[in-house]
């Protein structure tokens, strides 16, 4: 029986859907956290019993989803959220965050529901280092959908072969 590998982490790209000009490196970002969630709940305290609360489930809660990547100019994603946040023109949009393989196929895709503009932040400049300058982009969304492509097993060659 094959071997399965996990596919790797830094393969992946982030698609706005909808926007005025894209620009091809308007999908590509070093960093994509907050794809999560879990069950918001509720506690109530019961009359007479002091052992423990009891706690319901109320929603599902999902994060806001950080982005970062370097500065980029004529960026049609940092148009939407310039105009999102400095001229309060929201405007919810599909948003694609894509696992891919080798040949650049998704693997794994999850579909981000009316999701805007939340923060912008530019990291911070320093004549001392070297390092890129860093923009982080943080989306507020409803929810999301996962479509997981199938993911054939990788044969591994046997041992001394």
């Amino acid at each position: 029986m094959p071997n399965y590998y996990p596919p790797v982490a830094f393969h992946f790209k982030v698609e706005v859907d909808g926007l005025e000009r894209p620009n091809d490196n308007d999908v590509r970002f070093s960093d994509a956290g907050g794809l999560s969630f879990e069950t918001a709940s509720e506690e109530l305290a019961e009359g007479g019993e002091n052992r423990f609360v009891q706690k319901y489930p109320v929603r599902a809660k999902y994060p806001e989803l950080v982005l970062k990547r370097g500065v980029l100019a004529g960026s049609s994603v940092f148009e939407w959220i310039r105009a999102s946040i400095q001229d309060y023109k929201i405007k919810p949009k599909s948003v694609f965050v894509k696992l891919l393989d080798e040949e650049l196929q998704p693997l794994v895709t999850w579909h981000l529901v009316n999701a805007y503009p939340t923060k912008w932040a530019l990291g911070d400049l320093n004549a001392a280092s070297n390092a890129v300058a860093v923009e982080t982009l943080q989306l507020f969304y409803q929810y999301f959908t996962v479509d997981s492509s199938p993911v054939p097993p990788i044969p591994v060659p046997p041992l001394g072969a």
